[in-house]
């Protein structure tokens, strides 16, 4: 099932076009037949927060740890070729200080096949929520604070048969 390719993997201030980069994941394949695409986007709202009755997101700044992101990110594409065929990946996040509205993450992968292709994207998205060295802060009208992981992102990657290894903790 390992197909060896070389994954494109990002970490940016710049924004990105899902569109372009699905495009140019494609450009001259006829052996791909599905391309699943997951966009994560900033909200100006924080579901667990806001039931708190904490006020509205205005600005999340996201911070890593260069070289060992890359390293982790790379670790989890090799997992995912491992699981299923697949023919081409690309990741990117950004990092800085994104507003609400801003573009976060792109997760695209493709693969023959739909099913692999999806489910793939859907496991890469959920380990890059709980295993990736990225670090968030949110700032409302109260004042910013990092975000720790919550336990529904933990849930999501058990369904894959991974322990969360939480690196999601604030930076000292």
């Amino acid at each position: 099932m390992t197909q060896h390719f070389e994954p494109t993997i990002r970490i940016q201030r710049e924004a990105f076009d899902a569109g372009d980069v699905m495009r140019s994941l494609r450009a001259g394949r006829t052996d791909i037949g599905a391309v699943a695409c997951f966009e994560g986007i900033c909200r100006d709202h924080n579901t667990a927060t806001q039931a708190l009755g904490e006020q509205s997101v205005q600005a999340l700044e996201l911070e890593h740890y260069p070289g060992m992101t890359e390293s982790s990110i790379l670790g989890m594409v090799r997992e995912a070729q491992q699981r299923w065929p697949l023919q081409a990946a690309t990741i990117i996040h950004r990092i800085g200080v994104l507003l609400p509205g801003d573009p976060i993450v792109l997760v695209a992968v493709a693969s023959a096949h739909r099913h692999a292709a999806l489910e793939a994207c859907a496991f890469l998205m959920d380990y890059l929520k709980t295993q990736a060295p990225f670090w968030k802060k949110e700032t409302t009208s109260q004042g910013a604070q990092w975000v720790d992981a919550r336990e529904a992102d933990d849930a999501a990657l058990a369904r894959w048969g991974v322990a969360a290894a939480n690196v999601g903790a604030a930076p000292r």
